[in-house]
């Protein structure tokens, strides 16, 4: 059967533990963080908003992102195991881009959010009902699952020869392309398609929203009800830097940095599926005050 050899950290031993632990660490503050963000908004009646809702979406699809990495990662730091059959690699690069669509997705959503609280408040309950949540949550869910499921579909039916080392220690589909000995026009050409239904319609649909917050912040005479307003959409503004900054250089690094050091492709791939799972359950905690008051009085309690 054929299989893949995944790469670890380019120049780091297989059994590095030093490297493992800091990995686990990771990992368990990524799942501590978002299964306590969903554990609070299920249980806080003050927190059933919209706002709330569409955070909720993103720590189920930081979870999934985390989750899709997990076993090859550890697999490789912690049991030296690099190998991995190719129905495996293709059902993790699956997830792995689904649940990236989705959250890019639950970003444009939440931009959304924001800006119907601050253009329009009057009409905000009215707008972002129940009802909308819900439907947005499915389209936006159905869309990741749908629009990558070809890319999976068209990379199985490729022929692979030569070597089978991947370059990172999951499997991604431009770093599975690249090993390819046939024609891969069609899946370079669905691949660049995926990217601009998704993340290049949302990342355009994000800055469009942000344009329209900020004329509307500027009509705000009152000094300080500008600084409120803005303050509301900081959290926001960071998961997206998070999300989209690696991406974006993950991106340019695989069409025009060839000729950079591997370690270069590990550390951003790393950091665009580990970073975002970690630090947007601490930047929303950091930056809501209803979340940050509820973990205080939980840790009151527990004490």
């Amino acid at each position: 059967p054929l299989t893949f050899i995944l790469t670890g950290i380019p120049g780091l031993l297989m059994s590095s533990y030093w490297m493992a632990l800091p990995l686990c660490c990771l990992y368990l503050l990524m799942l501590l963080g978002n299964c306590t963000l969903l554990w609070m908004i299920k249980t806080d009646h003050s927190l059933h908003t919209p706002m709330y809702y569409f955070l909720s979406m993103l720590a189920v699809a930081d979870l999934g992102l985390s989750l899709s990495t997990l076993p090859t990662m550890l697999a490789i730091f912690w049991f030296e195991s690099t190998s991995l059959r190719f129905e495996a690699c293709i059902v993790q690069m699956y997830f792995i881009h689904s649940f990236s669509a989705i959250e890019s997705g639950v970003l444009v959503a939440m931009a959304f959010d924001r800006f119907v609280a601050i253009c329009y408040p009057l009409r905000y309950a009215s707008v972002l009902m129940s009802s909308l949540i819900m439907k947005a949550g499915g389209v936006i869910f159905m869309r990741g699952i749908c629009v990558v499921l070809p890319v999976a579909i068209l990379i199985k039916k490729m022929p692979f020869c030569g070597s089978h080392v991947l370059s990172h220690s999951f499997c991604l589909h431009q770093d599975m392309l690249r090993l390819v000995c046939g024609d891969v026009r069609v899946n370079s050409l669905y691949g660049l398609i995926a990217v601009i239904l998704t993340k290049g319609l949302d990342s355009l649909t994000i800055l469009l929203s942000y344009v329209m917050i900020i004329r509307a912040i500027l009509k705000i005479v009152s000094q300080e009800a500008r600084a409120k307003a803005f303050s509301t959409c900081i959290s926001h503004l960071c998961a997206v830097l998070i999300f989209y900054i690696p991406l974006i250089a993950l991106s340019i690094i695989h069409r025009f940095g060839k000729h950079l050091p591997p370690l270069t492709h590990t550390v951003l791939a790393d950091a665009y599926l580990l970073v975002p799972p970690v630090l947007n359950p601490l930047v929303y905690s950091w930056k809501t005050k209803q979340i940050r008051r509820r973990i205080l009085i939980l840790l009151r309690w527990r004490g």
